[in-house]
């Protein structure tokens, strides 16, 4: 669907906690590789997000997004920083001070839409609604366990089960989360998938590397390189992970690509387990970094307990790394056992183990599933094709095209 050349961009405002440069996640990178593939003669977007670092201008265009930053921040915090006082409060405040601050913009600019970028972005996006009479978007997003989501939500639950319900068009990012806004009361949640840029990741994987990764992280070309990209919280299982390599060979090494608030934790464990010598903490590396990275391994890794979709799977078979993880969540849309990966028992490092020995030892399986898994992803998770399916939906809020081209109906 086009805009007329005589009709006047959809303006979008877009609520989001983060977003580029600083603690980037999947959600974020929907946000951007979305924005970026609409024409600006289309839709023009806006987005009100959290500054958190003080070196970040409070208003910037990025790519297509005229950013706008609030709340406070610090010099050069890290993931874990996000969480402890003071910044934390920036979270708590956020959907009012968001509200705040689109009141001020709706002053200059007529949005027709806003977008809610997780559940909690709901929370501005309806009290705009009530007040400018805005309708909005709700993207689902969650990647944590959902009863936990709810608990932290159950002082505001009213106006939350409301945010809901009262979206004029739902989407999910996975079977797993589209079930969730059923049962919160939203009306026709569809699945519009996060999505791989695979040219990005196929081009670096058929390329020679100009950066000795290995060399540099200590690990031989006759060692088996796991390898994970993943922030370092309860949820992605990382603790299993490390579990795991005490029953197998001492030629398997894991890597992980990730900060985050466990690290410490996870670093002790290594140690008490002896494994300090094969377990490789990266910290956090830029998503530019990450195909360089899958390049040089030969599976991935990720014993996920909660999913809302997993886009570092996504990349990893983009780049024709073969997968093993859990069926937790969203991970079910598109990882078959034997098929597109090997599913690992959720919290079973011993289950973990044999999956990680299975594809080591069997190079016609690792190519069958990398094979398959990269097809599926070209094929389902194309960018350009999510991208479609949003710009349907900024252009008809109150139904979505039959032809619309989402994963499921």
């Amino acid at each position: 669907m086009s805009n007329t050349p005589d009709s006047k961009p959809k303006k979008i405002l877009i609520f989001s906690l983060m977003y580029f440069p600083r603690f980037v996640g999947g959600a974020e990178v929907a946000i951007k590789e979305i924005t970026d593939r609409i024409d600006p003669k289309d839709a023009a977007f806006e987005i009100i997000t959290l500054k958190m670092d003080n070196s970040l201008p409070k208003t910037e265009m990025i790519g297509n997004v005229l950013v706008h930053r609030i709340g406070f921040g610090k010099s050069n915090p890290t993931i874990s920083d996000l969480d402890r006082w003071p910044l934390k409060i920036n979270k708590w405040l956020f959907p009012i001070s968001a509200f705040l601050k689109a009141r001020l913009l709706c002053k200059k600019t007529t949005f027709d839409a806003s977008w809610a970028m997780m559940s909690y972005m709901g929370l501005p996006a309806i009290f705009l609604k009530q007040s400018k009479k805005i309708p909005y978007i709700l993207t689902l997003q969650e990647g944590d366990p959902l009863d936990k989501v709810e608990k932290k939500m159950l002082f505001l639950w009213p106006i939350y089960k409301k945010v809901f319900s009262s979206a004029a068009k739902t989407t999910a990012i996975s079977e797993f989360l589209r079930s969730w806004a059923r049962r919160m009361g939203a009306k026709k949640p569809v699945i519009i998938p996060n999505g791989v840029d695979v040219e990005k990741f196929l081009a670096t994987g058929n390329e020679k590397t100009t950066t000795p990764i290995r060399k540099n992280i200590g690990v031989k070309d006759s060692e088996i390189l796991v390898f994970t990209s993943s922030r370092l919280v309860p949820k992605n299982g990382i603790s299993d992970a490390i579990k795991a390599f005490q029953y197998l060979p001492a030629r398997f090494k894991f890597a992980i690509a990730g900060d985050g608030h466990l690290e410490k934790e996870l670093k002790g464990l290594a140690r008490s387990l002896g494994l300090s010598q094969r377990i490789i903490f990266l910290g956090f590396k830029k998503p530019e970094e990450i195909p360089d990275y899958l390049r040089e391994s030969d599976i991935f890794l990720r014993p996920s307990l909660s999913e809302g979709l997993g886009n570092s799977f996504l990349e990893a078979m983009a780049a024709g790394v073969p997968v093993v993880g859990t069926n937790a969540g969203g991970i079910s849309d598109f990882l078959a056992d034997g098929v597109t990966g090997l599913v690992c028992l959720k919290g079973n490092p011993k289950d973990i183990a044999e999956k990680i020995s299975k594809l080591a030892e069997n190079e016609n399986l690792k190519e069958q599933i990398s094979g398959n898994a990269f097809q599926m992803v070209k094929d389902r998770f194309n960018w350009n094709i999510i991208a479609e399916s949003f710009k349907e939906i900024i252009f008809s809020m109150s139904s979505v095209s039959k032809n619309l081209p989402t994963l499921y109906d």
